[in-house]
């Protein structure tokens, strides 16, 4: 009997923690959603420590909180090749939320705290379904936790930087192939850390230009915990019921750069350009802590690529208690064509948001937020296994959020 490779067991583990379920959405700040996912040239508050520390220098109050949370309703379907058979994910709703607190010590100096979950997802397909081999089902949490500090040069000039502490868990649950035809389940968790550093310059009162870089984050598993169950008596030494691995997977740095005018009045426009270092996941290196002659640690060759995102929004002040927002944007997906597997259904996607600020009473801001996420219909093949098939996704993401400013 072949070798029961790590690549098959552990790939999902890697993938839904970069994709966070099939696609990379910033579900960071309401606001910023409701106008492209934009964030890196605006002065939009306390929202400000996760897009651009250094626009928190250019923050308008001497205080700034705000919370919210978004719903996603995910979904991907896939059409076998050269068959009828179809299937589809059955998603729970992802819960996505972010908590954000600034304040001015000065003029000039900033400090602020953001809590945030920028990769989180729960991905499910059906028990029986033809890729049960690949992934059953998997359930990823990361919470980002980023004191930060920011300060003034001038009236034009503002730099910032904050830490980001991450802890992350996951859970994969699939099936294994004949002759051992049991169930296989690991569990992880781990801290990591990381920065973010970004500049924000005004040249004029109406142009705003932002920067942002956050740095690769190694998230190495230690100890993590693995279970083998409903295996046959006679391969039980081989596939124990419980054992422990350690992996090491990358996530990549990110390089925003923003423009913003105000056109009018009433009418603000806003450009951005997001580069993602997904190069950095070139291979996954698995060991499990006791191996043997069936159960091997392995290295398993992603060879992501770069990619480009491009974003483009604006703003409407309607009146002074309500502003109105919309934005567009594509996300080719960074996967190589030889290892598309169901667990990063990571397609060329195009976003469209809307949003809507509604300012009842002074300082307070209850902000609304929708985005719409559309995988482009692709013919993909995971090599290895010689499994593929037709590819679409779809996800409707809802927010609610409130700022609170004085």
């Amino acid at each position: 009997m072949r070798k029961l490779s790590l690549l098959a067991l552990l790939i999902p583990f890697v993938s839904a923690s970069l994709f966070a379920g099939g696609y990379q959405v910033r579900l960071q700040g309401q606001k910023q959603t409701g106008i492209g996912l934009i964030g890196t040239p605006l002065a939009f508050g306390a929202g400000s420590i996760f897009y651009n520390p250094g626009s928190l220098s250019f923050m308008p109050n001497k205080a700034d909180f705000s919370i919210g949370a978004s719903g996603i309703f995910s979904k991907v379907v896939f059409q076998a090749q050269n068959s009828d058979y179809q299937a589809r994910t059955d998603n729970p709703m992802g819960t996505p939320f972010y908590l954000y607190g600034a304040y001015k010590i000065t003029d000039d100096l900033s400090v602020g705290l953001g809590v945030n979950t920028p990769y989180g997802s729960s991905s499910v397909w059906n028990d029986n379904w033809d890729g049960r081999y690949l992934i059953q089902n998997i359930s990823l949490a990361a919470i980002y936790i980023q004191p930060t500090v920011a300060y003034k040069i001038g009236d034009k000039f503002g730099i910032g930087a904050g830490l980001d502490i991450v802890s992350g868990a996951v859970e994969i649950n699939k099936a294994l192939p004949a002759p051992v035809n049991g169930e296989f389940n690991m569990k992880g968790s781990t801290v990591a850390f990381g920065y973010n550093i970004g500049v924000h310059f005004r040249p004029t009162e109406k142009f705003n230009i932002g920067v942002d870089y956050r740095s690769k984050i190694d998230m190495k598993v230690e100890n993590g915990d693995t279970k083998f169950t409903e295996i046959p008596t006679s391969l039980g030494d081989y596939f124990p019921s419980s054992g422990n691995f350690d992996a090491t997977l990358p996530l990549p740095a990110n390089l925003d750069v923003g423009l913003s005018y105000q056109v009018t009045e009433k009418l603000m426009l806003a450009f951005e350009f997001d580069y993602v270092f997904w190069s950095a996941y070139d291979s996954l290196i698995v060991d499990f802590k006791v191996n043997n002659d069936l159960l091997a640690d392995s290295r398993s060759p992603r060879e992501y690529s770069n990619s480009a995102i491009f974003r483009i929004g604006g703003q409407y002040n309607i009146s002074d208690k309500i502003i109105a927002r919309a934005g567009f944007y594509y996300d080719p997906t960074p996967t190589n064509e030889d290892y598309f597997s169901p667990e990063t259904v990571s397609l060329d996607q195009f976003g469209w948001t809307v949003g809507l600020s509604l300012m009842p009473v002074k300082g307070l801001s209850i902000d609304l937020s929708y985005l719409q996420l559309s995988g482009k219909e692709s013919v993909k093949m995971y090599k290895p296994d010689n499994f593929g098939g037709t590819y679409k996704s779809m996800a409707f993401i809802p927010g609610l959020g409130v700022s609170y400013s004085f």
